[in-house]
């Protein structure tokens, strides 16, 4: 894969572990002429794989601005340029305002996913976020600081699907988040919680408990930005169903069902 000249790509980095970048993303980072990286939540380790005359910016130094204007320039200079985002692009990572603008001005945008760190908290955790019998769905959200939420996606309106949830940038809210995850009348404070700090890091931190005592644990270990908040019953389910596609008593497109087996089984855990 070639990256296209006078186009700017929109880049996930992962969680931070440099293993999980993907190859579309390491390779046009080998090609880059000019890098822009969030310094303040970026492992460095994936600037590694630029070229030695790579220009490089961090933007945690640089205002919005002065963003566009180096995307800008280099594009319609006919170079390749690199904006790399932490994680995956598409979650709480301002790509919208900055393809709009740069689109405006004709310059072709791309954009490459990379692994969110929801999935890389998963992962060390061994969770599957969507568990048959517990919830097919998972809320991904923030609570309301300087960036304001819709009413209609109050932490307690979400609350009431009873789903897995997910908190990105709220850990120093955390009590707050648990007053309002409670106020929802569906989760109790027995329900499991965990806040992860810089998911797949060298130096990650699990904190796992329950709506009762996870802010104070969270507290105590002085975790107050990079974590995320989870929250459901697929963090410590008691039971679950298992999967109906790999059961023998159902029928699929490549199987079909067994006679005499169409019985949902029941995984009870301890």
């Amino acid at each position: 894969m070639q990256g296209d000249k006078k186009t700017v790509y929109f880049v996930g980095s992962g969680p931070g572990d440099p293993e999980l970048i993907t190859l579309k993303a390491k390779r046009l980072v080998e090609q880059a002429d000019v890098i822009i990286y969030s310094g303040s939540l970026f492992n460095p380790k994936n600037l590694e794989y630029a070229r030695k005359d790579a220009e490089l910016h961090d933007a945690a130094l640089i205002d919005r601005e002065k963003i566009y204007q180096i995307l800008r320039d280099s594009a319609l200079a006919g170079k390749l340029a690199v904006r790399f985002h932490d994680g995956d692009p598409a979650l709480f990572s301002t790509i919208r305002e900055q393809i709009d603008k740069l689109e405006a001005d004709g310059i072709a945008c791309k954009v490459v996913p990379g692994v969110t760190a929801i999935l890389g908290a998963a992962a060390d955790l061994k969770l599957e976020l969507t568990l048959p019998g517990i919830t097919q769905t998972l809320i991904i959200t923030r609570a309301e600081l300087r960036t304001p939420v819709p009413e209609r996606e109050a932490i307690s309106e979400l609350a009431k699907h009873g789903a897995t949830m997910a908190f990105y940038l709220s850990v120093h809210l955390i009590g707050d988040v648990v007053k309002e995850l409670l106020k929802g009348g569906v989760y109790t404070e027995q329900t499991p919680a965990a806040v992860v700090y810089r998911a797949t890091w060298e130096d990650e931190k699990i904190i796992k408990g329950t709506l009762g005592d996870i802010a104070e644990k969270t507290k105590k270990e002085r975790i107050i930005k990079t974590a995320l908040i989870i929250v459901g019953d697929v963090i410590a389910p008691k039971k679950y169903e298992h999967a109906k596609v790999y059961d023998a008593g159902f029928t699929h497109g490549y199987r079909k069902a067994e006679e005499g087996s169409n019985k949902q089984k029941l995984q009870t855990t301890t």
